[in-house]
């Protein structure tokens, strides 16, 4: 009788044990992103189990641009944990973008990712994939144009209002004449950001056009600037990569100006442990790359939509030397 009674128990405990372990399976494979929870870091864990899509993201970045290294880290982190065939493509060309992304339509894509650094070569692409019923998000540029061309959402900073956190910083620095070095001629972002920090600096600041991809053309025209015009006591970069490059032409011509940039790699952060930089702005590029693949997924999966109708801001953020020891680690892993 005694033996009887615990081979019952002993049964009624293992079908509990069954029951509950069949249950937590179940829990996990519905909703769509239960396997997110079981990530061990960035791009770990298990994927969801929704039907595979295809999702093409079209920048204007020209070659060797670490920025959207990062962007891309994030958009194939979001890719595999929803599930997703993540195709990448650029061309820092208006018109050479633009026909990528008619491509990326043609194709069928079931999402698209555009930048609208040149907004004008955009629209028509962007209405032709709206009207194939393709839904657009727009990141990074141009997002005062995304609504209007059909997008259902932008991620990325306010690039005015980044602008003016410059200009501000520029005067707590007691700053008194800058220069803002634009790397791409006609960006209508890169134009925003000089634009705001004029807005809102108390001194001077004057322009630059350079061209961004080539690198010795950027430092000598800098350098040029500086030894022509002692009182120049900032030099303010739009994109990461030219914050060093503008560090060499601040070196070459005997100058003092503090270096100052928009955006984040490993490289500026150690500028910024060094001293050799004053302080760059983060827009958080990974998160503009993981949130608009997720963005899509979301809207294929369960009709999301972000913003309500306004943008979703990933920035800005002013980052000194105080805040190298809580985002080494991430630069140097490729994520900020």
């Amino acid at each position: 009788m005694v033996l009887r009674r615990r081979a019952r128990r002993a049964t009624t405990v293992a079908a509990a044990l069954t029951s509950a372990a069949l249950l937590a399976a179940g829990c996990s494979s519905s909703g769509g992103k239960g396997g997110e929870e079981q990530s061990n870091g960035a791009g770990g864990g298990k994927g969801v189990n929704t039907p595979r899509m295809t999702i093409a993201m079209v920048s204007h970045s020209g070659d060797g641009d670490t920025f959207w290294d990062i962007v891309q880290s994030g958009a194939k982190d979001a890719a595999r944990k929803d599930n997703v065939q993540f195709d990448y493509s650029h061309d820092e060309e208006a018109g050479r973008q633009a026909q990528l992304v008619k491509s990326a339509v043609d194709k069928k894509v079931d999402g698209l990712i555009v930048t609208l650094a040149k907004p004008d070569a955009m629209k028509g692409v962007v209405k032709k994939a709206v009207d194939a019923g393709i839904p657009v998000i727009t990141i990074n540029s141009g997002g005062q144009y995304s609504k209007d061309f059909g997008a259902i959402s932008h991620i990325g900073q306010d690039e005015a209002i980044a602008g003016e956190a410059v200009g501000d910083e520029l005067n707590k620095r007691d700053r008194k004449k800058a220069l803002c070095v634009i790397h791409e001629q006609g960006n209508v972002s890169l134009e925003e950001r000089c634009d705001g920090a004029k807005k809102t600096f108390d001194g001077e600041m004057s322009t630059l056009n350079v061209d961004g991809t080539n690198m010795p053309d950027v430092q000598s025209s800098v350098e040029a600037k500086l030894q022509s015009d002692d009182d120049i006591d900032t030099v303010l970069t739009l994109g990461a990569p030219f914050a060093a490059t503008s560090a060499k032409a601040k070196e070459k011509a005997g100058s003092k100006a503090e270096i100052d940039t928009f955006d984040l790699n490993a490289q500026v952060v150690q500028g910024l442990k060094d001293k050799s930089f004053g302080f760059a702005v983060d827009q958080q590029p990974y998160l503009q790359g993981y949130e608009a693949v997720d963005a899509l997924w979301l809207h294929s999966y369960n009709a999301n939509e972000l913003g309500g109708g306004k943008p979703v801001l990933t920035g800005p953020q002013v980052v000194t030397d105080k805040d190298v020891p809580r985002l080494e680690k991430y630069t140097k892993r490729g994520t900020r």
